[in-house]
């Protein structure tokens, strides 16, 4: 018997159980404000959403006038920032997202209280 012949198959099979094991997974793209974009009046857009652990929010707007900051719940309420924040503003940002909650707004003078925020919440695959 050929030596490692026998153990060849069982070997590479293994090897392929593994690679499809650690594949990173991506989930589901969300375009904030679906067509519209990050634009006013967006917030409620969440809702009904069933985003999960792994999926990206997609945030398009023009870049010269708008932004995304990720804020706490209170910054969310008060269309406020405070405290380290992290700020995007490329125009075309995608945020993948955990679990849990998670807010963003538009910190430019009054678009946030003009809509432009987001709640959303992230629950695990049932």
């Amino acid at each position: 018997m050929a030596r490692g012949s026998a153990a060849a198959p069982g070997l590479l099979l293994a090897l392929c159980c593994a690679a499809a094991a650690i594949a990173v997974v991506h989930g589901e793209d969300w375009a904030v404000g679906d067509n519209k974009g990050w634009s006013f009046g967006v917030a409620g857009w969440e809702n009904g959403k069933r985003i999960q652990p792994g999926d990206e929010l997609v945030f398009k707007y023009d870049a010269k006038i708008h932004n995304v900051v990720e804020v706490d719940r209170a910054g969310y309420g008060g269309c406020t920032v405070t405290g380290p924040s992290k700020v995007y503003n490329s125009g075309d940002d995608r945020i993948k997202l955990a679990g849990g909650e998670a807010f963003f707004i538009c910190s430019i003078r009054d678009h946030c209280t003009a809509g432009m925020k987001v709640k959303v919440a992230v629950t695990a695959n049932a």
